[in-house]
């Protein structure tokens, strides 16, 4: 059993093999039991299965402070609730991708799920060079930091009307150009087999949900290349980095089913996620002006829920008696063209 013990990303080889077999189970009761059969995820059903992902992402931090101390907690909290925040765009995508490819209700679980499997591998090649690149060249993190800050800047003052242009999406141009497409959905089926009007043979199609699928892929590798440094301006430790992304994104797609019919009372939220992404950017550069070793982690947790809580509260205040259509919530396309 020595092997267990083996250094990993300089967490002993055990440590990772339990978030594995934690993920890899709540996964299997999630489609092996909760949603074996394909049905609509309700308002209610979302919010149970989202609260439990919830409960379980901050029962975890007990593991972190029982092997790793208070400190880590910390870090591991401020980079959970960090995570969870700046996927809400995600939210948006989700929505707009759905709705552009016409994807029924009651097959939407199964396009997140299996996003879910490819976020859990890709999250962790990027963490894993990340933290590789931090290690040898710790200048990174500034750069990371500066990142951030600008990332902020322009969020800010970006225009709430922007949305993605699906229809001539790179990603979306290039499969139809290398596959076989088909815009019929087939159930739940990702790729059918059928026959090729020109010479009768069976041939493969990528059916909506596999392209919509590629496109939630795509997203969240665009969405991390922004919440991957911010977690590590927040703590370099990989272990902390990897399981508070993976517990927060998990959450996060159950989330989407109860969400998504309420977008628009979020419709400022982005500028408290500017703010904060402005903050996590400058913690480096205001820990070296006062002479600190590193900016105190539970300053930066109180700090985080601060500029959270203002950024909900007011974006419910302000979007409190404006109807969906009205709102900043980002438009929809309604058909494929």
């Amino acid at each position: 059993m020595e092997f267990l013990l083996i250094s990993v990303l300089h967490k002993p080889l055990w440590m990772w093999l339990l978030f594995l077999a934690v993920v890899t189970a709540l996964l299997v009761f999630d489609l092996g039991v909760l949603n074996k059969k394909d049905h609509e995820i309700g308002v209610a059903e979302s919010l149970k299965l989202s609260a439990m992902y919830i409960v379980l992402g901050l029962a975890f931090s007990g593991f972190i402070w029982w092997q790793m101390g208070g400190e880590a907690t910390a870090q591991y909290l401020t980079a959970f609730v960090v995570e969870k925040s700046l996927a809400m765009d995600n939210i948006f995508v989700f929505a707009l991708i759905f709705s552009f490819f016409a994807i029924p209700r009651i097959y939407q679980h199964r396009v997140l799920f299996w996003g879910i499997i490819g976020a859990i591998v890709l999250r962790g090649v990027m963490i894993g060079l990340g933290a590789t690149i931090v290690e040898n060249y710790h200048w990174v993190l500034y750069l990371f930091a500066l990142f951030l800050i600008f990332t902020g800047i322009k969020m800010l003052f970006s225009s709430s009307d922007e949305k993605p242009d699906l229809q001539n999406n790179a990603v979306l141009r290039f499969l139809r150009k290398r596959l076989n497409v088909t815009d019929k959905i087939e159930g739940h089926a990702f790729i059918i087999r059928q026959p090729d009007p020109e010479t009768g043979r069976l041939r493969r199609y990528a059916t909506p949900l596999l392209m919509a699928l590629v496109l939630i892929e795509v997203a969240d590798v665009v969405f991390a290349v922004d919440s991957v440094p911010a977690v590590f301006t927040i703590t370099t430790d990989p272990y902390i980095v990897y399981t508070s992304n993976i517990f927060a994104i998990l959450g996060l797609r159950a989330l989407y089913f109860a969400l998504a019919a309420i977008l628009h009372r979020f419709a400022y939220l982005k500028y408290a996620l500017s703010v904060l992404l402005i903050f996590i950017g400058s913690k480096l550069f205001v820990a070296d002006a006062l002479g600190w070793e590193k900016f105190p982690p539970e300053w930066s947790l109180g700090i985080t829920f601060a500029i959270l809580s203002v950024g909900v509260i007011y974006s419910m205040y302000k979007t409190g008696k404006t109807p969906p259509e009205d709102s900043a919530q980002p438009a929809v396309i309604q058909e494929r063209k």
